[in-house]
């Protein structure tokens, strides 16, 4: 059996630890997302986020 109080407190409880540390897992899994999607080069991250002091 289950305490109801108990159940209660765990949805705030929770919410806490997400907006402390996020949502680490994402909503779809790698199987449910489309797999023909083209990829980015894999290195125009981080050209694109190089600091101005490495140019």
């Amino acid at each position: 059996m289950t305490d109801p109080d108990r159940e209660h407190r765990r949805d705030p409880d929770r919410r806490r630890l997400d907006e402390v540390f996020g949502d680490v897992l994402p909503e779809t899994t790698s199987d449910e997302r489309d797999a023909g999607a083209p990829e980015r080069d894999r290195d125009s991250w981080y050209q694109e986020n190089r600091p101005p002091h490495h140019e």
